[in-house]
């Protein structure tokens, strides 16, 4: 059965697909070993992410791209990633709704994987519902993130062009580009911009940019902190009553990340926002910066992959035993915890089993 799921993956078929999707993500070990047969079409699809708070509208910017996508030809898969359920573990479904407009377009594939308590905004199985996707011949592959904050991070891991969608309204403007995460977007979108607010926090994200420019340049060595923060408060003001500038230019040649305003609800800026994500992937695919990029990521995805095979083996070795005799010997102060964990390590790498 599984051979067959993937002759049909890659010859398009979106049930087998969606099947392969479902034991991926249930931990299937056979469905695992179909990745072999599909990674010869790995890495052939453009591979977007789309990421911040809740309520910032993903979901919809996500549904207007579709089409803007579908315009230019272009088959889209979407891997929403939805809050589970505390009592099944399921996703709550509520990313597909929104994008229920799709659903009869042949050149569309629209999934929802539950996060299933993972922190970082994704599915562990994101990563390999991807490769089902390249394999069935999707140009682009969009993943939208659980809304989960300063901690959705993870995408950079997965993603080739990572957009992070902020508001206006938050109450803190810019909480959504704080250390961490304003680090990993490739573009930044101030969505439903027809608030009031819109522009200033146009100005907070590029004056932010801006001052990560400077302090991975090591010019805060030379400028000092106040220098800084007055550079930080004269990008605040600028523009307050013009046209806000495309770019802060922080000198030396170096391009900031375009910071764009879109409205999803009416689709107002979509296109350009299209534009530019398919124009940065084109550059990053001439620079090499692309291979550089997935290279890092599989790097990563290859340190998480091995950890999931060592605590499964932990598990198949009755681990769990020898964890709760550890445990207790922790709480007795027999042991440190530092060295119990060198134990239960040596014993994993003995194979021992206890």
């Amino acid at each position: 059965m599984i051979d067959t799921l993937a002759s049909r993956c890659l010859d398009g078929d979106t049930r087998a697909v969606a099947r392969l999707i479902s034991l991926l993500e249930d931990g299937d070990r056979k469905a695992f070993g179909t990745l072999a047969a599909l990674k010869g079409r790995s890495g052939m699809a453009h591979v977007i992410g789309i990421t911040g708070p809740p309520g910032s509208g993903k979901s919809t910017l996500t549904d207007k791209l579709i089409g803007d996508f579908r315009l230019r030809g272009l088959r889209v898969g979407v891997i929403a990633v939805d809050p589970s359920s505390p009592f099944s573990g399921g996703a709550i479904l509520g990313d597909r709704l929104r994008m229920q407009g799709h659903a009869t377009d042949p050149g569309v594939f629209i999934r929802s994987l539950a996060s299933r308590g993972r922190l970082g905004g994704l599915s562990k199985a994101t990563a390999f519902a991807v490769r089902a996707l390249e394999a069935a011949g999707y140009d682009i592959v969009i993943i939208e993130t659980v809304g989960v904050g300063q901690s959705e991070v993870d995408i950079v891991k997965v993603a080739d062009t990572v957009v992070l969608v902020s508001v206006p309204g938050l109450g803190d403007d810019i909480q959504v580009i704080k250390a961490g995460i304003m680090e990993i977007g490739d573009i930044f979108v101030v969505n439903k911009s027809d608030r009031d607010g819109a522009d200033r926090v146009v100005r907070e994200i590029r004056a932010m940019l801006e001052t990560q420019a400077m302090l991975q340049r090591g010019r805060s060595v030379d400028a000092g902190p106040d220098t800084l923060a007055a550079r930080n408060a004269e990008l605040l003001h600028h523009g307050q009553t013009g046209p806000i500038p495309e770019t802060a230019p922080p000198g030396d040649g170096f391009q900031l990340a375009p910071v764009l305003k879109t409205v999803a609800e009416t689709g107002e800026g979509v296109p350009e926002l299209c534009k530019v994500i398919l124009a940065g992937f084109e550059s990053a695919k001439t620079s090499g910066a692309l291979e550089s990029r997935r290279r890092t990521s599989i790097k990563s995805q290859l340190k998480d992959l091995v950890a999931w095979h060592v605590m499964d083996y932990f598990a198949d070795r009755d681990g769990d035993g020898h964890l709760d005799v550890l445990t207790e010997r922790v709480l007795a102060r027999e042991l440190d915890i530092y060295t119990a964990a060198r134990e239960l390590f040596s014993a994993l790498l003995k194979g021992e089993k206890r």
